[in-house]
């Protein structure tokens, strides 16, 4: 039997939370020859379900135009819900940041290229990403602006 001050940490379940397509200039759009530009914004959040049990989504939206019009816009939210206990907030903060995403986010990339291409377009393939790297920026980032607000609130 394992210590109860053992850390734990253990994926209780990964799953689809949201997903929406629109095709708003269908069916016209769709006879146009020309190559659409891609935008794709993608996003990690974690919020506390229970004690010792986390939500981390990460979300993806994927926008085509031609010129200004939209040929497609693809929005998913992709969720794991992990069991984590008895580690140190730093470290529970890196997990959430890091390791948590590392496990949704093939998923994310699965379900982003199956359901544009179910919808008639060529695959939409998400590149791979450093969530270490985007969370240290992100650390980065907010170190700064903490620093800008005190800086602020000091003279």
């Amino acid at each position: 039997m394992a210590d109860e001050n053992t850390p734990i940490f253990q994926i209780q379940r990964v799953y689809l939370k949201e997903s929406s397509l629109e095709q708003p200039n269908s069916p016209a759009i769709l006879l146009e020859k020309e190559q659409p530009s891609v935008d794709i914004q993608l996003g990690v959040e974690a919020n506390t379900v229970a004690d010792g049990i986390y939500e981390v989504c990460v979300t993806a939206t994927v926008q085509t135009k031609l010129q200004e019009k939209t040929v497609f816009l693809v929005e998913l939210k992709q969720a794991g819900i992990f069991e984590i206990r008895h580690i140190a907030d730093e470290q529970l903060s890196q997990i959430m940041g890091i390791a948590c995403p590392q496990i949704v986010y093939p998923y994310l990339r699965a379900n982003v290229a199956d359901l544009i291409q179910r919808s008639g377009f060529p695959p939409v393939h998400l590149s791979e990403i450093n969530f270490q790297a985007m969370y240290e920026q992100q650390r980065a980032q907010a170190a700064l602006a903490a620093t800008d607000t005190q800086g602020m609130v000091t003279q």
